[in-house]
């Protein structure tokens, strides 16, 4: 990635792919388990997901036609370690229907990057994030993520308050990066790795990449940020 003068966010990438290699995320068989994790993540940790996922699958139910075709309560039992079941069991069902009469994959790959996302985020239960990781992860279009570990990195590096809207956060990105989807999904999986590395509600500061760009006072350590 050709760097512009004066781009912090670009420089940041540059010393965390440096530092951390090239990680790539969405763990996934296909495209609509994508899709299925992102809704599942929502208010829980991964480690929660993949069990769910794996319940999903050992019923042979981790694909559009067989969420739809499910009792709700049964989804919900299948999804329970990722909680709040019964709410994103309702989620999922209406997804898969949904995503069923847009005709599935190809359809909705063929729409522009903007037009697909608002569709999703028309979509109950579909938030900005959740629609950003199906938008970039499952179709592979240019959408960047912000999740919370974005906002305290960056706020601890002096780019953000920290209280910023999704959109403002996202449009600093967009703005510093290419539109490119292995960027977007590499410098989202760096950020992931450096906040639960480095830059955790406590962080450890000791050998932290960026640390020179930080404006965090290490002193501060004993108090945790989100």
């Amino acid at each position: 990635m050709a760097a512009a003068k004066n781009n912090p966010i670009a420089d940041i990438y540059t010393a965390l792919l440096d530092y951390y290699g090239a990680p790539s995320w969405w763990p996934a068989d296909d495209d609509f388990e994508v899709m299925v994790g992102a809704i599942l993540t929502q208010n829980t940790a991964w480690p929660n997901v993949e069990k769910a996922i794996a319940n999903l699958k050992q019923r042979d139910a981790c694909n559009a036609e067989s969420l739809a075709d499910l009792e709700l309560e049964e989804l919900g039992s299948l999804i329970r370690p990722s909680g709040y079941f019964n709410q994103k069991a309702r989620r999922l069902s209406a997804f898969a229907q949904w995503y069923l009469e847009q005709g599935g994959h190809p359809p909705l790959a063929a729409l522009d990057t903007q037009t697909l996302r608002d569709k999703l985020i028309a979509l109950h239960g579909i938030g900005d994030e959740t629609a950003d990781d199906i938008v970039l992860y499952a179709f592979h279009k240019p959408s960047f993520v912000v999740d919370a570990y974005t906002r305290r990195i960056f706020s601890r590096l002096g780019l953000l308050h920290g209280k910023e809207k999704y959109a403002t956060i996202q449009n600093l990105f967009h703005s510093s990066l290419e539109a490119d989807v292995p960027i977007y999904n590499r410098y989202h999986a760096l950020i992931v790795s450096h906040a639960k590395r480095h830059c955790m509600k406590r962080p450890d500061c000791q050998g932290c990449p960026v640390r020179s760009e930080c404006v965090y006072d290490p002193a501060r350590n004993d108090q945790a940020t989100p």
